[in-house]
């Protein structure tokens, strides 16, 4: 069993940044699919950012890209989200996620067997 756990979020100016962290324990997450989701209220939970297994590649969603950083410490089996430039619609739950199957899309929040408690990312304008 995979255990998240995130921390990092908290409240910042519109421009700011904040880098968010999910420590992984119970088993070694490199094997994993890991990824970054986030959900504001009323909207649907919408993917972020991922790694692929063994951090082979990294993909982002188009809202994020060039602003957000995906990385990954193997020795603390940490996974990290640098979020500079953020902007009020990045306000919202972010999630940490690994996703155990070969199966299903991995931008899909559904096909992730593994989830973190959630932290809050507020962004004031």
């Amino acid at each position: 069993q995979l255990q998240l756990v995130e921390s990092g979020g908290g409240l910042v100016q519109a421009g700011g940044s904040l880098r968010l962290s999910c420590a992984a324990s119970g088993r070694t997450f490199s094997s994993y699919a890991m990824g970054w989701f986030r959900q504001a209220p009323g909207k649907e939970r919408e993917f972020v950012a991922r790694f692929t297994r063994y951090g082979v590649n990294t993909y982002y969603a188009d809202s994020v890209k060039g602003r957000f950083t995906i990385s990954r410490d193997n020795a603390k089996n940490t996974v990290y989200l640098q979020m500079n430039s953020l902007k009020p619609e990045d306000t919202a739950v972010y999630y940490c996620a690994a996703k155990d199957r070969y199966s299903g899309s991995d931008y899909s929040s559904r096909e992730y067997d593994y989830w973190g408690q959630g932290t809050q990312v507020t962004v004031s304008s």
